[in-house]
């Protein structure tokens, strides 16, 4: 079976935030399907908040019914793609005249969810919060933003926890300003984080992870950790096996494709890609796949009216960061003309850690539940 096109049909693969905000921006003056398994968008920044706090959990999924006033959303999982449209595992093949790649990527739960559905995926929080409660010592594996943020989530809501994040790298946040990581350090610190960098383990834990069990681990370094539950917090995954077979793109080594300064897939002019699978010298951030919706938004547009594209897109060579340590708490980086700037922990609860951005999603989502 074969939907039909018409001259300005958009395929967006993805609704994750790049592809939610893109074909919010094209509904109006472009025929967008949104092509994404899931049943509702997962707002993956506040996913940690919601494993400890599960009756704030339901705040994280939004779904999908009122993003589109014109356009309609397929839910179906993108199996190949070629130059004249998608085919779907289904067998089902949706023909378009541009293409927008945002696949995203996959990173191990809690950090993300591992089911298309929402309703299974807040058991399962609510199932690993229960395990969580229980623990008395936990282990974060990984010192990255997401292991870190979720030492300050557990911090914040059971301080009497002993919290260990362990790491082989030598420096923490090692792209960022010694500032920042001086007082992301005074902040862990007071906490009672215990945080063991250059230190790697010398095989995974015997447990699964956020399953309630003692155990111990041996270091590469001989030492041993004791702990009662542990969470993954490192791996991430492109989601980009739909370019398998090479037609649209050669992938990088990390699962990548190249694109332009306009954000084309490299050599087609009607074919875009946003957020994580765009091999792009910059972090892969919720952020930064949304501003890139905006140049990809203004190109399709501009070509579907008949002009040339001119949005460009150019990775800052400041890296930002807002990275909460529970609701009152975190560090922030964002760039200036004068050069990287530090925000105190007030700010970053302003911006960010009090509700995760939950308010702003709402509105792109066209509901009117309260902001927490």
């Amino acid at each position: 079976m074969s939907s039909r096109k018409s001259s300005r049909t958009v395929a967006v693969i993805g609704g994750g935030y790049g592809g939610a905000a893109v074909a919010k921006a094209l509904d109006a003056e472009t025929d967008v399907i949104l092509i994404d398994p899931k049943d509702a968008f997962v707002h993956a920044a506040g996913s940690l908040r919601a494993l400890v706090r599960p009756g704030w959990a339901g705040n994280i999924f939004f779904p999908y019914d009122n993003l589109l006033q014109r356009g309609r959303v397929v839910r179906e999982r993108a199996v190949a793609v070629d130059t004249e449209g998608v085919t779907l595992a289904s067998g089902e093949r949706i023909a378009a005249d541009y293409l927008v790649l945002a696949t995203g990527s996959g990173y191990p739960f809690p950090a993300k969810m591992d089911t298309d559905s929402s309703d299974e995926a807040l058991e399962r929080l609510h199932a690993t919060h229960e395990e969580l409660a229980g623990a008395e010592r936990v282990l974060i594996v990984g010192a990255g933003p997401v292991g870190l943020e979720l030492s300050g989530e557990i911090k914040a809501v059971w301080p009497e926890k002993d919290v260990v994040v362990v790491d082989p790298a030598a420096q923490l946040m090692p792209t960022f300003t010694q500032e920042l990581r001086d007082e992301l350090r005074r902040q862990l610190d007071a906490l009672g984080v215990e945080l063991l960098l250059s230190t790697a383990l010398a095989e995974e834990p015997p447990t699964e992870p956020g399953r309630t069990k003692a155990f111990s681990v041996r270091t590469t370094g001989g030492g041993e950790i004791a702990a009662d539950l542990w969470f993954r917090c490192y791996g991430v995954s492109v989601n980009g096996d739909f370019l398998a077979d090479g037609g649209i793109a050669q992938r990088t080594p990390q699962g990548q494709v190249r694109v332009t300064g306009t954000l084309n897939v490299e050599g087609h002019r009607h074919i875009y890609a946003l957020g994580d699978i765009t091999a792009l010298a910059e972090a892969k951030m919720a952020g930064y796949a949304m501003k890139h919706a905006e140049v990809v938004a203004a190109n399709i547009i501009a070509q579907v009216r008949g002009e040339e594209p001119a949005a460009t897109y150019e990775p800052s060579a400041i890296p930002s960061v807002l990275l909460p340590l529970g609701p009152s708490g975190g560090v922030g980086q964002v760039p200036t003309p004068e050069g990287p700037s530090i925000l105190p922990a007030e700010a970053v609860a302003q911006y960010k850690g009090a509700d995760l951005f939950t308010g702003r999603f709402v509105e792109l989502f066209g509901l009117t539940r309260p902001t927490p």
